[in-house]
């Protein structure tokens, strides 16, 4: 299986010591969060467990990998192979592919409340809003604005005015977790950051 791993600085995990491409080996019972070999299916689920600033990451594959789950992607291996180290855009580049993958863009609207829904709008000074757990909203035109609930995730692009018309400058996707990003909150992408707006 597939997976994403967080290190703190020097590649630790809850002082085991890895290195890019090894393999490592459990002998024993799994058990999530206590025994065996740990990673997330989701890219930005790792930063639950390691933050952003101070940490590295990986891509791994998991063997002998638990059928227990917890309600994130955190999943518990016998044995993990340490890839390739990624950069926190790489990772970021990962979790929204990972998201668009499962999107459910057949029923996508701009308004939506289903479960893992995805609530789109491309047009100039448009707004997407989902509601629906684990759904998204993404609105790529111009000045467009977007908002969720907690759980979901925000996917905007941010233009820039040139000489020959109207480009995307920026494209980025956040998690709205009640704090950083509030629930039910319109946000815009200005100068690489989200922003409130009305």
């Amino acid at each position: 299986m597939q997976g994403f791993k967080g290190f703190d600085k020097n590649l630790k995990c809850r002082d085991f010591q890895y290195e890019i491409g090894g393999t490592y080996e459990h002998d024993g019972a799994l058990s999530l969060c206590a025994s065996g070999f740990h990673f997330c299916e989701n890219p930005l689920d790792v930063f639950t467990y390691y933050t952003p600033a101070d940490s590295r990451f990986a891509k791994v594959t998991g063997e002998n990998v638990s059928d227990q789950k917890e309600s994130d992607s955190k999943r518990v291996a016998a044995k993990l192979q340490i890839g390739a180290e990624l950069s926190l855009t790489d990772l970021c580049n990962a979790g929204a592919k990972f998201i668009l993958d499962r999107a459910d863009f057949k029923n996508a609207k701009e308004s939506n409340t289903g479960y893992q829904s995805a609530a789109t709008n491309t047009g100039n000074y448009s707004a997407a809003t989902n509601t629906g757990k684990e759904g998204f909203a993404i609105a790529t035109g111009y000045q467009a604005k977007a908002r969720g609930a907690v759980g979901c995730w925000l996917v905007l692009a941010e233009w820039e005015q040139k000489p020959d018309g109207l480009h995307i400058e920026n494209a980025k996707i956040v998690k709205v977790d009640g704090k950083r990003i509030k629930a039910d909150t319109f946000y815009t992408l200005k100068n690489g950051k989200f922003v409130k707006t009305s």
